[in-house]
């Protein structure tokens, strides 16, 4: 879809985006043209997914192999009762397309494998890790890497989360894995099914992941790229620590 072609229905549904002139009707041709990969469907991926389809990205690819329970719709605000025991990656695609139904999204009802991941990233523009386990990640990060596309990721847990951007484009820029050490099995455990997370908490770090995947598609504003953005919702207190490339780093280090 070029400037042009944006039919009567797309001018209105888009016109608060044509309004900004960051935006306008370029911007939102690109987005329409832009094809998103999101892992994990669950606190972060809906609202993720939810932004991106109004926003009018127009290809989004959903991977998540676990089906809706009663103790997600406390803050997975894609689902309702009717979702239980589904899959959550068909249940986000079906909540998308009522919400645009000119978007294309591509269900796949399993685990990310990196095999997979890497045959779809090669006409991906964004990357969006909202999964909870550090094994995807780690997988993840290794596909960003080698398909030279922007990852951005999320993590939320009780009241505290974050947000970075990993650009495998950027001339020495950190990866996911220079932050976090794949040596560090604790972590593993830090779940929300085991120690609670803050309802509205995941709504923030999702829209927040939105934002900035959004930002990347459309090159404009300053993306958190190798910055590390971090909120603690009892406090109500932002943080934004910069990031350093780890020459050790098993994945992107100058010492691999």
């Amino acid at each position: 879809m070029s400037a042009t072609e944006l039919n009567n229905d797309q001018l209105n549904r888009y016109s608060r985006h044509l309004l900004l002139p960051e935006i306008d009707l370029t911007g939102q041709a690109r987005l329409s043209q832009a094809r998103a990969v999101i892992i994990g469907a669950g606190g972060l991926g809906s609202p993720v997914a939810m932004y991106l389809a109004s926003s009018g990205v127009g290809h989004i690819t959903i991977f998540d192999d676990d089906n809706v329970d009663l103790g997600n719709l406390q803050r997975q605000i894609a689902f309702t009762n009717n979702d239980i025991e589904k899959n959550k990656a068909q249940c986000l695609r079906n909540t998308l397309l009522a919400l645009n139904p000119e978007i294309e999204v591509e269900a796949i009802c399993h685990r990310a494998d990196t095999t997979q991941l890497r045959q779809i990233t090669k006409n991906t523009d964004v990357l969006i890790d909202c999964c909870d386990n550090f094994t995807s990640r780690f997988s993840i990060n290794q596909t960003s890497i080698d398909s030279k596309t922007p990852l951005v990721s999320g993590a939320a847990i009780r009241f505290q989360g974050q947000v970075a951007v990993f650009d495998p484009r950027t001339n020495n820029a950190p990866c996911y894995q220079c932050l976090y050490n794949e040596d560090e099995p604790a972590q593993e455990q830090q779940t929300c099914r085991d120690r609670g997370v803050f309802a509205p908490l995941v709504g923030i770090i999702g829209s927040i992941q939105a934002a900035e995947a959004l930002k990347v598609i459309l090159n404009i504003g300053k993306p958190l790229t190798s910055k590390l953005l971090t909120i603690d919702t009892l406090s109500m207190s932002l943080r934004q620590l910069k990031l350093s490339k780890d020459p050790a780093c098993p994945t992107c280090g100058s010492n691999k």
